[in-house]
């Protein structure tokens, strides 16, 4: 028997606690969960398309039309025509988006500094590190052929 448990099986109850706990404060900035990933996903550089934008955040790219919508209408984000390509949206976040995104996060963050500040220093810096680099990796590199 391994002396561990799976990554799975201690990252997803920890993952779904974590998003329990983001849920109210994205309410108390009015995003919900798709709306906070694209705004965190755009960043501060425009993304080409919406296709690229839904693989970049797990999302179906039929159903992110809508939720683009939403942050488009509420000023958050901005889709425009690419000068290279008239087909194709350029989309971006707003300064509004930022401003949103940024208290938002920063409210999140907050409440995960609770979490780590259970870890010694060390144990804390070494965990965001490893979670960074783990997270990087390619989709595929992770699944498998």
């Amino acid at each position: 028997m391994p002396d561990r448990p799976d990554l799975a099986a201690m990252m997803s109850p920890l993952t779904r606690a974590l998003i329990d706990a983001e849920l109210p404060v994205l309410r108390e900035h009015g995003l919900s969960m798709w709306e906070y990933s694209v705004l965190l996903a755009l960043g501060e550089r425009p993304l080409r398309t919406q296709a690229a934008l839904a693989e970049s955040i797990g999302a179906d790219k039929t159903r992110i039309i809508g939720v683009l919508d939403r942050l488009q209408r509420e000023g958050l984000i901005e889709r425009t025509p690419d000068p290279g390509d008239r087909r194709a949206r350029l989309l971006s976040v707003t300064p509004e988006g930022r401003r949103v995104r940024d208290a938002a996060q920063a409210a999140i963050q907050r409440n995960e500094e609770r979490l780590l500040a259970r870890l010694s220093e060390q144990d804390r810096d070494a965990f965001l590190r490893a979670l960074r680099a783990l997270a990087a990796l390619p989709r595929d590199e992770i699944t498998g052929p």
